[in-house]
């Protein structure tokens, strides 16, 4: 069994949806697939995307991104946590799972999160920029932190035993120096607003040997503290300088 890993699918974008469509059907059948989020805010292609991926994978894993929390589609009775709740429902449906998944000794662990301003605080041109700050609705009050604090309360998985292999994913980084050196300075406005320390925090004390993440659209493979990191976010159709538009494995039992 091998372990494949995916993020930022945004199959909004025809050729997006069509590399999903195109992925064989049979050479991944004993295989499990990490989705590590972002693939639509739009829910039905957000279903049928992971239906898909289902049918071609022995077990798809999913955790949101936040353009699937996004509800500017959604009417102005449904919040972002209204909108998780919606979209762990009809991930079942579709055959795919938000929970551990256990095999042997392999534990592949999804861990909640958001961003918390322990990257830095956003600018007001980025909170300007950011459409996380116009297309999300939060309760009233809550800042950043606050969504941030409430998804990683519901990351509540503890190692079960020494000889354990844990694989965990997110969506968003859980730590910034996952980010090459070679970012321009002036592309790093953006780092407030991809993820947190905390949730790197988590990702410790489980003792991953692997944790795979998305948002930042920048392939990475690296090592930090004996964890291997891993980013393998599809991104969209121009990117191709920093995305390898494939999947990669990340562990084989």
């Amino acid at each position: 069994m091998r372990v494949f890993a995916i993020s930022d699918l945004h199959v909004d974008y025809e050729p997006n949806a069509r590399w999903v469509q195109e992925l064989s059907l049979v050479d991944y059948q004993n295989d499990v697939l990490i989705v590590a989020g972002d693939v639509s805010d739009h829910v039905e292609r957000l279903q049928a995307c992971l239906e898909t991926l289902a049918r071609r994978f022995r077990q798809v894993l999913f955790v949101p991104g936040n353009h699937d929390l996004w509800v500017r589609r959604d009417g102005p009775g449904v919040d972002s946590f209204g909108k998780f709740e919606r979209v762990r429902q009809l991930v079942n449906a579709a055959g795919g799972s938000m929970e551990v998944f256990h095999t042997g000794r392999l534990s592949i662990v999804p861990l909640l999160g958001w961003y918390d301003g322990s990257f830095g605080q956003p600018s007001e041109e980025l909170r300007l920029a950011w459409v996380d700050f116009r297309a999300c609705r939060w309760p009233e009050g809550y800042e950043s932190h606050h969504t941030a604090q409430a998804f990683m309360a519901m990351n509540r998985y503890q190692r079960q035993s020494d000889d354990e292999v844990i694989v965990s994913y997110s969506h968003f980084l859980p730590r910034i120096d996952v980010m090459p050196s070679r970012i321009p300075l002036d592309k790093r406005f953006i780092y407030p607003v991809l993820g947190s320390a905390a949730l790197g925090e988590q990702v410790k004390a489980l003792g991953s040997a692997v944790h795979v993440y998305g948002h930042s659209h920048v392939n990475r493979r690296v090592e930090l503290d004996g964890t291997l990191f891993v980013n393998n976010a599809f991104a969209y159709p121009h990117e191709t300088h920093i995305a390898k538009k494939e999947l990669v494995c990340v562990y084989e039992a």
